[in-house]
This record gives structure tokens, C-alpha cells and sequence, in this order.
């Protein structure tokens, strides 16, 4: 089964330039709009508050990490050696062979 993708408005860059006033005022409502030269797709606007959220710096995992820790008291969490023994699965494994 195929995922699809939702659909956007979509103009041609000459439909664009004739009504960019009505475009920007769609944006600014709700929803990003697809720009195509010849059919294909080549460009998107969004609205200002949606580039700003795309655009602002991601903690990496190690940042994400280090901040989790500084917030979290893992003391306080109790999480003996025996949280993480109840966690694996000590069955064997399914027979294998070369």
C-alpha cells in the first residue's frame, strides 16, 4: 500500500507571477504552495512562521543528550541493576546453522 502525499496547491511559476498577491495570502492562511516549471516541481512557499520553525538548529543527539541528563536526577529514578536484568530476554536464541 502506497503512503500518499497530501496534497498542496500547486501553481506554475507564470500562474505565480500573475497572482503572487493571492498565493502569499493563501500561504499566510494555512499551508505551504508548490511552485512547478514544465509539471515538475521546484520550489515550495511557506508561511514565515513555518520557515522559522524549519529553519531554526536541532540539538544533535549528543546536545539532546547532555540536556536530558542536566534535567533528569537519575537517582531519583531508581533504576537498579536489577530494572535492566528484568528487561532482557534470557530464552535462547532460534537454532542456527551454517
Amino acid at each position: 500500500m502506497a503512503i500518499s502525499k497530501p496534497t498542496r496547491k500547486q501553481y506554475s511559476i507564470a500562474q505565480a507571477r500573475d497572482h503572487l498577491p493571492a498565493i502569499i495570502h493563501q500561504v499566510e492562511l494555512g499551508g505551504p504552495v508548490e511552485l512547478t516549471r514544465r509539471g515538475k516541481p521546484v520550489a515550495v512557499i511557506v508561511s514565515e512562521h513555518d520557515y522559522q520553525r524549519l529553519s531554526e538548529r536541532k540539538a544533535d543527539f549528543w546536545e539532546a543528550l547532555q540536556l536530558w541528563r542536566e534535567s533528569v536526577d537519575l537517582d531519583e529514578l531508581d533504576l537498579g541493576p536489577e530494572y535492566f536484568d528484568a528487561l532482557r530476554d534470557r530464552t535462547p536464541g532460534r537454532d542456527f546453522h551454517w
